[in-house]
């Protein structure tokens, strides 16, 4: 009697399922490099947009602006630059108001032609008992970012 399988059958069947075993393999292989390249597309933009990010502060200038005080009584307004690029055409606005600094002072000094990086200039505060501590200043300047760039700051006594 003869078996239902020979031994070329039995080669078969093996190679059978080592070729589905493979193209399995294959196909998992395939989904894994599909996930290493969306996630190197992803880090790709997220790298660019770090980049693009960067080259754009480096054309902003950063304004801020502080009272200091100096000795027992006396006291000056800092206005400074902390960005990466120089600031242009700088002038302030007072919104509620100017009660402490001098407005000759600031008309001598303001606007301010340029204010470079790490660069300040101080303006003379006359305070008094009266003088409330919050004095809100919209700082306004030119850079290579843009025209006419605004921030509102608070500087305390």
């Amino acid at each position: 009697m003869q078996s239902p399988i020979s031994v070329g059958d039995g080669i078969a069947l093996a190679a059978l399922f080592l070729s589905g075993y493979a193209t399995w393999k294959t196909f998992k292989f395939n989904e894994r490099q599909n996930e290493l390249v969306d996630s190197q597309d992803r880090l790709n933009k997220l790298l660019l947009e770090k980049e693009t990010g960067e080259a754009l502060n480096s054309k902003k200038a950063d304004l801020g602006a502080t009272f200091i005080k100096l000795g027992s009584s006396k006291y000056r307004l800092k206005v400074w630059n902390k960005g990466k690029a120089s600031a242009r055409n700088v002038s302030l606005e007072f919104p509620e108001g100017n009660e402490c600094l001098i407005q000759s002072d600031i008309d001598s000094k303001f606007p301010l032609e340029l204010l470079d990086t790490h660069q300040s200039v101080e303006l003379i505060a006359a305070v008094a008992i009266g003088t409330k501590s919050k004095h809100p200043m919209r700082l306004i300047w030119n850079d290579e970012a843009g025209e006419r760039n605004e921030k509102l700051v608070y500087p305390t006594l």
